[in-house]
């Protein structure tokens, strides 16, 4: 059995799920910060309009289009300052054997997205 994943790793391993559906999408990438806590994770351009993407990875059984409703109204308000569009972008990751178990490195994990939930 390999090493549980770290918060940054499930982090990192979220974002790149997000951002490839985001790039299939053209979605035209601005900045991005992989770092926790830091918001929001994706700056992206799509017909001439700055998106603000929040990623989090959410654990297992939590529903991943839940989100934090003050962290998110923080987003918005800067986001505006920009006419950007805010979303939330949920990533629930768990181990594909026993859900109750961490995703270990190198073995398989279930993904439960369902795509940005823009914040209005």
């Amino acid at each position: 059995m390999g090493r549980p994943l770290t918060e940054q790793e499930l982090h990192n391993l979220a974002m790149n799920i997000v951002g490839r559906e985001l790039e299939a999408n053209g979605f035209e990438f601005m900045a991005i910060n992989s770092k926790l806590k830091k918001n929001p994770q994706y700056v992206c351009l799509k017909e001439k309009t700055l998106h603000f993407i929040v990623v989090r990875n959410v654990e297992f059984p939590q529903d991943p289009r839940e989100y934090d409703i003050e962290l998110m109204e923080k987003v918005k308000n800067h986001a505006e300052k920009f006419e950007a569009r805010t979303y939330f972008a949920g990533v629930g990751l768990s181990n594909a054997a026993n859900q109750q178990l961490p995703v270990f490195l190198d073995e398989e994990y279930i993904v439960d997205y369902q795509g940005l939930i823009e914040i209005s």
